[in-house]
């Protein structure tokens, strides 16, 4: 029998945000990762929100689920009704002076502890109900699966209908090397000469990226080096480079910070064949949360500067 039409309207609620997960997911699998749930409570929800309207939503096998007739129209329903909170919440957002709650961020390790991370703290000094969750690493995380409000991506965006960006500048490369190593082997006037001095590589999965440079007059020169020290870490490259072990090949924002310290000298700058765009990368919504918006602002109004030298 079907519950009373007074019922409270938060139980009316109660599992209709977890079916359409469920629906655009594909999956209960997948929708309780997105969720942070058990498969088992997204399927107990899923049964409670059935018994409660008292018809059946999805067809289930172990292969795959569909959508009922009743189960489709009830979606498309419950999207428009989730799509005006949505709008509620953004209406009441609008109207606050200050951004509040909390903002997880994914950042790329190097450029996110050195550049974005004092921006991010700034605003979050700035703004005290701001509360920001920041998680580092160079994998490319998936925003909508993993519950991140916002990312910043170096390198060529995926094509996404998802996500939405704003470029925040252009990364280059540029080669460099301690003022002591330099005093020992000298420096190379030449991209041909770069090939007899001692290099750190970068390398991914034991691969070392070769090197291909871009000479004075555009063209392109790739250049064999053997390291004896190769690591995935920009910032270790650097310290190797400190070290004296040799040239270092290194984001040209990077280095320009240990040679502003005397640590580093430049060899040669923006030599790499195209720089990186760096975006600030977000799932698309149709409002945007005034916490998303005001970092993405932070960050445009100071990315650009770091990224000149």
């Amino acid at each position: 029998m079907k519950e009373p039409i007074n019922r409270r309207a938060d139980d009316r609620l109660d599992g209709v945000a977890t079916f359409v997960q469920v629906v655009e997911a594909g999956s209960f699998a997948v929708a309780a990762e997105r969720l942070s749930l058990t498969r088992s409570a997204v399927g107990k929800i899923i049964a409670r929100l059935e018994a409660r309207l008292g018809v059946r939503l999805l067809q289930r096998t172990t292969r795959a689920q569909n959508l009922t007739e009743d189960g489709q129209a009830y979606y498309e329903r419950c999207v428009r009704a989730l799509a005006e909170l949505d709008a509620a919440e953004a209406a009441l957002d609008d109207g606050r002076q200050q951004p509040q709650g909390r903002l997880r961020v994914s950042l790329p390790i190097a450029f996110g502890h050195l550049c974005v991370a004092p921006v991010l703290m700034e605003l979050a000094r700035r703004h005290p109900s701001l509360s920001i969750d920041m998680s580092f690493s160079d994998r490319k995380v998936d925003l909508i699966e993993e519950g991140f409000d916002l990312a910043l991506r170096i390198g060529e965006l995926r094509d996404s209908s998802s996500l939405a960006a704003r470029k925040l500048g252009l990364q280059y490369v540029s080669i460099g090397a301690s003022p002591d190593y330099i005093a020992r082997h000298g420096l190379p006037s030449r991209l041909e000469e770069i090939e007899a001095h001692a290099a750190i590589g970068y390398s991914r999965a034991g691969v070392v990226s070769p090197w291909h440079l871009r000479d004075d007059a555009g063209q392109t020169t790739p250049l064999r080096i053997q390291p004896q020290l190769s690591t995935d870490d920009v910032q270790m490259i650097a310290a190797a480079a400190i070290a004296g072990f040799g040239l270092a090949r290194l984001p040209s924002w990077l280095l320009t910070r240990y040679v502003k310290s005397g640590e580093l000298v430049t060899v040669r700058g923006r030599c790499s064949l195209a720089p990186q765009e760096i975006h600030a990368v977000w799932p698309t919504t149709r409002y945007m949360p005034s916490k998303t918006r005001c970092a993405i602002d932070a960050l445009v109004a100071a990315i650009p500067a770091m990224l000149d030298d």
